[in-house]
């Protein structure tokens, strides 16, 4: 299991049963780089246990994320970041993270 410091998820399903983790990080700029780290270290799980399975899920892949970054005034960044699968991977990214 893989502690994460900076993003809390909240999770949300379609009809089709892909799941979404979304997670938003509002820091000072200092901090990004490792939100980012953090980020990337998802990232790299999701690819290293589903390998070669990113892309559209409307296209039979297994997971696909969007990741958005943003400064604002004063001194802040905002860093929102998506991850969807489907149900397997759903359930192997809430056991990896412990995330609910």
């Amino acid at each position: 299991m893989t502690e994460l410091r900076y993003l809390d998820f909240d999770y949300s399903e379609d009809t089709e049963g892909h799941g979404t983790f979304d997670a938003m990080a509002s820091t000072v700029p200092e901090k990004t780089r490792d939100v980012l780290a953090e980020i990337a270290r998802v990232l790299a799980w999701a690819d290293s246990a589903f390998p070669d399975a990113r892309g559209a899920l409307d296209d039979g892949a297994m997971w696909d994320f969007d990741l958005q970054q943003a400064r604002e005034e004063p001194n802040l960044d905002i860093v929102t970041f998506s991850l969807s699968g489907t149900a397997d991977f759903c359930a192997a990214f809430r056991e990896q993270f412990a995330v609910d």
